[in-house]
C-alpha cells in the first residue's frame, strides 16, 4: 500500500460498500444499536462482497471456507432510525487464507471497524488447503493498493 499504514478508520481506502438500514430489533435498552446488530453487519458487506465478485465462479468453488479470527473494536454509538455505510476491503492474501478489514460508517464518523481472517478449508479433513486459483485471482485484484 505505497508505504503507507492502513487505517481502518480512513473511509477512502474502502471500495466497496453495503448499505445497511438500522432496524428498531437492532437496538437495546439504552437505544443504541447492539454489538450483535453491528456485527452482523460486517457480515453483511463480506456477502455483499461475495456477491458482488464472485457469483460468476463455477458452482462449488465457494465451498470450504471458514472463518477463523474476526475482531471488532466499536468507536461510536448507532442509533435507530438511520442507515449506516459498510466498507470491506482485500488486506491480505495468503497460501489458503485472506484477510478482510471493514468498517461501519455513518456519514464520515467510523462507528466501528473489524478485521476477519477466513481460511480454506478441506471439509474431509479439516485441514488449510489452497486458496482456489480463480478466488484467488479475484481477491488479489481487490488486494488494497492493487495486486
Amino acid at each position: 500500500m505505497s508505504g503507507k499504514a492502513f487505517d481502518p478508520t480512513d473511509r477512502t481506502l474502502y471500495r466497496d460498500w453495503t448499505e445497511v438500514t438500522i432496524r428498531y430489533a437492532d437496538i437495546d435498552p439504552n437505544n443504541h444499536v447492539n454489538n450483535g446488530a453491528i456485527n452482523q453487519f460486517f457480515e453483511d458487506g463480506r456477502v455483499d462482497l461475495r456477491q458482488r465478485h464472485m457469483t460468476a465462479l463455477p458452482s462449488g468453488v465457494l465451498t470450504g471456507f471458514a472463518l477463523v479470527k474476526f475482531s471488532a473494536s466499536y468507536h461510536a454509538t448507532l442509533h435507530y432510525p438511520g442507515k449506516v455505510e459498510v466498507g470491506t476491503a482485500v488486506t491480505r492474501v495468503g497460501r489458503s487464507s485472506y484477510e478482510l478489514t471493514q468498517a461501519i460508517f455513518q456519514g464520515e464518523r467510523c462507528a466501528a471497524t473489524a478485521e476477519v481472517v477466513t481460511v480454506h478449508i478441506d471439509s474431509e479433513s479439516g485441514r488449510s488447503t489452497p486458496l482456489p486459483e480463480a478466488v484467488r485471482e479475484i481477491l488479489q485484484s481487490l488486494l488494497v493498493g492493487g495486486a
